[in-house]
């Protein structure tokens, strides 16, 4: 099997702490389709081993772990209306109200892990008298992998996903999953440069809770959207 028929998520880049972020794999499968695209998760992502890309008659990809299905990807338009940008000194105070914890299964998540030092920081709190979550990402040099001098696409990706669930749950911590996630896009934010993520609520439905998250220019640009479908476990 070829390289190119392929994907790995190190280790490293961990959202559960025995599986892989995801937002991170999202964005790897999407740029693996070279397009706009709507990724579904299936299984947890398994961890520094390869898994295989299958095309699917070429209108999208399955990624395939042996016989287990871990994920599909099928071309989509994204286009979200985002709320007034927060800026990024509410960003900094908003991180103060984060209500993340090293102790739950998404403490060691390297997007918003509180129990790992080398976290990319995101962690996303309530903005003031609105009903958003925000946080500020500043990429670092680990995000730039072709030595662009900005972050990668998946870690775009990454960084879109985590605050949604912050922002589906205002006032409780459930175990919810991603399920479904798409994104665009539009501009690579630059190594070095405090940017905004923002996220907010859409719409719920029973144990499923759709919500959208935006990455902001320190100007308050919009450089890329995304929308998030998780499922919240049921109890018991």
């Amino acid at each position: 099997m070829s390289a190119e028929a392929t994907l790995t998520v190190p280790a490293r880049y961990n959202g559960p702490r025995d599986s892989g972020q995801g937002g991170y794999t999202a964005g790897l499968i999407a740029m693996r389709m070279g397009e706009l695209a709507e990724v579904t998760l299936r299984s947890p992502i398994p961890l520094d081993r390869e898994l295989e890309i299958e095309e699917l008659d070429g209108e999208g990809l399955r990624l395939l772990d042996g016989e287990t299905l871990v994920a599909e990807a099928r071309p989509r338009e994204i286009d979200i209306e985002v709320p007034a940008p927060v800026g990024i000194e509410d960003a900094r105070l908003a991180t103060e109200r984060y209500r993340g914890s090293a102790d739950t299964p998404f403490g060691r998540c390297f997007v918003c892990g509180p129990g790992r030092e080398d976290a990319l920081g995101v962690m996303a709190g309530a903005v003031e008298g609105r009903d958003v979550v925000a946080s500020p990402w500043t990429p670092g040099p680990e995000t730039d992998v072709d030595g662009s001098g900005r972050a990668a696409p998946e870690f775009v990706w990454a960084v879109l996903d985590c605050p949604t669930y912050f922002a589906l749950y205002p006032g409780t911590l459930p175990i919810s999953f991603l399920a479904r996630f798409a994104a665009r896009v539009d501009d690579l934010p630059e190594l070095g440069s405090e940017h905004v993520v923002m996220a907010w609520p859409i719409s719920k439905d029973g144990r499923k809770h759709l919500a959208g998250s935006a990455l902001l220019d320190g100007d308050g640009n919009v450089l890329a959207v995304a929308e998030a479908l998780l499922i919240e476990a049921k109890e018991g």
